[in-house]
């Protein structure tokens, strides 16, 4: 006999739908069976037998007419945060549906592992100014919540992460500012007909003991071609460390499945400077980092380009990637709101092994700093077939100051720019600073080698290296001459050190002008 469980209060024809849908899914669970990830993922399982039904909005229009800043005026009462009553170490409020979160989302907590509807109340936001959208309402709808914690001092609990929209999540450490997102899947964000967005539609949060320091949620993923079962671990620190288990079903073939992505903004840095704004930089990520399988580390900085631009690292093995943000210096952004020096990196470490694939970035073009232009995933090179299931792990760890670092040097900033002599046509030059990383010795006046590799497009002016007087590590300069300014540049280069290689490979890619 199957053992369904209780049906959440009913707030309204959407959320009434979306309860259905959990309830049906619950055909794979065993009665009396404690929930867990195997029961979530059954139920995954079963929903991707069945033909994608997408789940129904709100059905109020004056609540999805909302601006952005009549919604952001819905605010959760922090007295009313979920556990708080109880002295847990974690507590929980909620997002509204409104504005462009029209989608309502189904909760559970999970109580000495058995699921539960959590019931938010009206009454535990303040409407402002979005209280006439709200007439004749009887309930409220939630389109996502935050997690709080006690992470920078005992006396109050920060948000320390959220899921929101789509399958969007982000989270941040101690003294980090929210930066870039994570998401549970990207399905054709290149390669197919277009971008498709599956969405946690449900998730179960598990009410943690006194003195817990780690929060588990489990999310159900639906879209048109799939479905998944994800397992969240919450760990929070000086970096806060998520672990993801999720267990996949594809219901259609899709051309480009994205694993473990990340979204960011790269506005202008260093590397491309903006006109007319006061600061030097602005954005959320300066550069993409990969450890190959092989022990190979890569560092591509991060642009704006004017159309989008797609680049990948193809490997037979993955130890590891994130879209970083390595200057943690204000006087590189001079931003006192944004904060930009405080925005987290992600590093992503596979757990497993998971096969050949490729890292692929994607950038494409932002006229502000409000909108995300970059995003970044690992895509696996055999998928299975639809039914079959995938099932992987990963580790984010989303970091500050003390940041995942290649064992050898690291590029701390990269130049483009010519200096007081006149470049030949075509010509473009780069000035890239490495920390000092493993000591280089070498006889009397000798500098580091370096190694170069232009492509088909460029041909080699000059490459040379030599220790900066101020940061003490080393400076490699690169002129090269670009054949066709119509077709894309990339550039590998690392130094060596006779026959050890002493940095990182630098690794920049221009799009076509």
């Amino acid at each position: 006999m199957i053992q369904l469980p209780a049906a959440p209060r009913r707030f309204d024809g959407a959320a009434a739908w979306l309860a259905a849908c959990v309830l049906l899914l619950a055909c794979g669970a065993n009665a009396g069976a404690a929930f867990d990830l195997d029961t979530l993922g059954e139920r995954a399982r079963v929903l991707a037998d069945r033909p994608y039904q997408p789940p129904p909005a709100s059905g109020n229009a004056k609540l999805a007419a909302l601006n952005y800043d009549d919604y952001r005026d819905i605010r959760y009462r922090p007295a009313a945060s979920w556990w708080r009553d109880a002295g847990l170490p974690f507590e929980l409020q909620f997002f509204h549906v409104g504005g462009s979160y029209t989608r309502p989302v189904q909760l559970h907590e999970l109580v000495d592992g058995r699921e539960q509807p959590l019931e938010v109340p009206r009454s535990a936001f303040d409407y402002g100014r979005a209280a006439p959208a709200m007439a004749g309402e009887r309930g409220a709808q939630v389109a996502g919540f935050r997690v709080h914690y006690a992470l920078n001092n005992g006396a109050y609990k920060d948000e320390v992460m959220l899921f929101q929209g789509a399958s969007y999540l982000r989270a941040v450490g101690a003294g980090q500012h929210f930066g870039l997102s994570a998401r549970g899947l990207a399905i054709d964000t290149v390669g197919g007909a277009g971008e498709e967005f599956p969405a946690f539609e449900a998730f179960w949060l598990e009410r943690p003991a006194k003195g817990a320091t780690s929060l588990v949620i489990h999310a159900l993923l639906n879209g048109p071609r799939v479905t998944g079962a994800y397992r969240f671990t919450l760990r929070p620190g000086v970096t806060t460390q998520i672990d993801v288990q999720a267990r996949l079903y594809l219901r259609a073939p899709v051309a480009n499945l994205g694993i473990a992505p990340l979204t960011s903004m790269f506005f202008g840095g260093e590397n491309q400077p903006l006109v007319g704004d006061f600061r030097p930089e602005v954005h959320d990520s300066d550069g993409l980092q990969i450890e190959t399988g092989e022990g190979e580390w890569l560092w591509r900085p991060l642009v704006n380009p004017q159309h989008p631009f797609t680049t990948s690292f193809a490997m037979k093995s993955l130890r590891g990637f994130g879209l970083m943000q390595r200057d943690r210096a204000f006087a590189s952004y001079e931003d006192a709101e944004a904060r930009y020096d405080r925005r987290p990196s992600v590093w992503i470490t596979p757990q497993g092994d998971w096969g050949p694939g490729r890292v692929e970035l994607m950038q494409f073009h932002t006229p502000d700093e409000i909108n995300d232009n970059v995003v970044a995933y690992w895509v696996p090179e055999r998928l299975p077939a639809p039914g079959q299931p995938l099932s992987l792990a990963y580790t984010m760890r989303w970091q500050g100051d003390a940041q995942q670092r290649p064992p050898g040097a690291w590029t701390q900033q990269s130049r483009r720019g010519r200096g007081h002599q006149t470049p030949q046509p075509g010509e473009l030059q780069f000035n890239v600073d490495f920390a000092a990383g493993a000591p280089c010795k070498l006889p009397g006046d000798a500098a580091p080698g370096v190694a170069l590799t232009t492509g088909d497009n460029a041909r080699q002016l000059l490459a040379n290296a030599y220790r900066h007087p101020f940061t003490k590590g080393w400076r490699m300069t690169l002129k090269v001459q670009r054949r066709d300014a119509k077709q894309p540049l990339e550039l590998r280069a690392f130094l060596t050190c006779g026959p050890d290689v002493l940095t990182e490979t630098w690794t920049y890619a221009l799009p076509a002008e």
